[in-house]
């Protein structure tokens, strides 16, 4: 089996083992820049003259390589992590909830913090400025603001990148993002102290994997848009629950508009494109965030209805944000036993069982992996035969089909190339 020591952070990038999650960028700003990549998500371009003692340290500092100590004391917690509190409602707001992936939890929560404990802004993703196929980190400091990001990008992103914005901030703020964005957020606050200080609450989203910038295409194409045209807007989901995926486009001087459903547009065109490194996620709730919130798909609702968000309280500081906001009248919310997770969300409970399996295989391979888990080690052997099969020869199978067994090309920066 390999080795999962590495060595710099072309190690890292080349084994496809990289999230995007922009931690080294914020790190070493003038030797490693986040780029675009097509065929997979956001990463590092890395300078051609970066220091062997700062890419040493960088890859000693990358949190999708790293690992950390699992609970396995019982069955919710081996397959969510910390676990509090469990609750299911909605943004009192009804303009929150209805523009809102899932009830609006998340955005209601950034208001609350904002407007009733005095937090100076929220850090989250919204669609680019200048390229709506593309989404950037940026601070909301009103509710206005908050409402651009409200629902969710089905395409990459990352948030620590620009956690210069909250070390900036003249106070507390709230980030929002991913589940391995607020693992880079832990990461970061204990090597910088200016960013730790602000951070006064992290939210994570549940996050069934990212697909890359192909996947964004693809669902263009499904959904007419020619090549040529200029898009105005990508929509993915929220405007009624789970939401339409909607793209506005001008074909010559005509405004031109195209929807299709969630479950066409996740189903059957962007899951097929998710990058390789959140096949082999173990952590799909953001197990290290202060709150997740996620769908409660055990709850029938009507389409295109009012939605309500699954939260899940992880530690003391998202208790007490969360009863503060409760209390200010800017959530309904209802307690539920943790044992709803296991049927609002099934498939991720699968997916960290078959995490373990891809990840042998990987070693198996020849390929550098991420550690193993021994929560996911013991929801692989939860798993029957034939998924447990499918973790290990299935992966295997891709490995060979998409080329996996080759090392990835690293994007390179030059000194002339740099601001």
């Amino acid at each position: 089996m390999s080795s999962t020591k590495f060595s710099s952070l072309h190690d890292i990038v080349s084994n496809r083992l990289c999230t995007g999650c922009g931690t080294c960028a914020l790190l070493a700003p003038t030797h490693v820049k986040m780029a675009e990549t097509a065929d997979e998500n956001r990463r590092p371009a890395i300078a051609t003259d970066l220091p062997p003692s700062l890419d040493k340290f960088l890859a000693g500092a990358c949190p999708s390589v790293g690992n950390r100590d699992a609970d396995t004391s019982s069955p919710v917690a081996q397959a969510w992590g910390p676990v509090l509190e469990v609750w299911e409602g909605y943004a009192a707001d009804e303009e929150i909830r209805f523009k809102g992936s899932s009830g609006g939890a998340v955005t209601a929560l950034s208001l609350a913090a904002m407007q009733f404990a005095g937090f100076a802004g929220a850090l989250h993703v919204k669609a680019s400025l200048t390229n709506p196929k593309l989404n950037e980190a940026r601070m909301s400091n009103s509710r206005d603001e908050l409402m651009e990001g409200a629902g969710s990008r089905y395409a990459p992103a990352s948030v620590a990148d620009r956690l210069d914005l909250v070390a900036d901030a003249e106070g507390a703020c709230v980030v929002i993002g991913k589940p391995c964005d607020i693992t880079a957020v832990k990461a970061i606050g204990e090597l910088r102290v200016d960013v730790a200080r602000n951070i006064g609450l992290t939210i994570s989203i549940f996050c069934a994997g990212t697909p890359s910038h192909a996947g964004t295409d693809a669902l263009l194409k499904h959904l007419g848009k020619p090549e040529n045209t200029d898009l105005k807007s990508m929509r993915y989901r929220g405007n009624g629950w789970p939401g339409e995926m909607t793209a506005r486009w001008i074909d010559g001087d005509k405004p031109r508009v195209a929807s299709t459903s969630y479950a066409d547009g996740w189903g059957n065109i962007l899951q097929a494109h998710r990058q390789w490194r959140c096949m082999t996620c173990a952590d799909h709730t953001g197990e290290v965030a202060d709150l997740s919130v996620g769908d409660p798909w055990q709850t029938p609702t009507e389409e295109g209805g009012h939605g309500k968000s699954l939260i899940i309280v992880r530690t003391e500081r998202g208790r007490a944000m969360l009863r503060r906001a409760v209390a200010a009248g800017f959530l309904n919310l209802a307690p539920r036993s943790p044992k709803v997770l296991f049927d609002a969300q099934p498939n991720l409970v699968a997916t960290k069982g078959a995490v373990w399996g891809r990840r042998l295989m990987q070693r198996l391979s020849g390929r550098k992996a991420v550690p193993m888990r021994e929560d996911s080690f013991r929801a692989w052997l939860d798993l029957p035969f034939r998924a447990k099969a499918q973790s290990t020869l299935g992966t295997l199978k891709r490995i060979v089909k998409r080329k996996f067994y080759l090392k990835k090309q690293t994007v390179w920066l030059d000194a002339e190339g740099r601001n």
